[in-house]
């Protein structure tokens, strides 16, 4: 039993930026589905304001966790940051836009279940999202 554990604990240690990723993919995830009902069946927001919405609040939110817990850049230099800034908005933005386009064709469009296409689209994002950030955003370079 003892051994098993060691073996799980070493298998984590050795993906950790996938672990961490994976648990604020899904924290990610939450906040842009909870922004999105919120503004969609609260307040009575379009499928298109809302995901649009949902997308500002969750790139913050994935920026900051990213950048400190999943992929452990510890650099504040105004250089770095505005690079992975740059990087990271631009990356969200290409993941956003097919966001808003696969919510508006589903949703707007084939009248599907929002809820669903919007968990959908999610899983879609944050694979795309992962590729990104470990092998364009916050690879480490050099030092830095």
């Amino acid at each position: 039993m003892a051994g098993m554990r060691s073996r799980i604990v070493a298998q984590l240690r050795r993906h950790r930026d996938v672990v961490a990723y994976l648990f604020f993919g899904v924290c990610t995830t939450v906040v842009n589905i909870v922004c999105y009902y919120v503004c969609a069946h609260t307040a009575r927001l379009s499928t298109g304001v809302s995901t649009t919405v949902a997308w500002v609040v969750s790139v913050a939110f994935a920026y900051v966790t990213n950048k400190r817990w999943a992929f452990d850049s510890r650099s504040w230099r105004p250089s770095v940051v505005l690079r992975e800034v740059v990087a990271f908005t631009s990356c969200r933005l290409a993941t956003g836009l097919f966001d808003i386009g696969f919510m508006l064709v589903t949703v707007d469009r084939l009248r599907l279940p929002d809820f669903w296409m919007k968990v959908t689209a999610n899983v879609v994002v944050v694979v795309a999202n992962y590729v990104a950030g470990k092998w364009l955003i916050f690879r480490r370079r050099g030092q830095e």
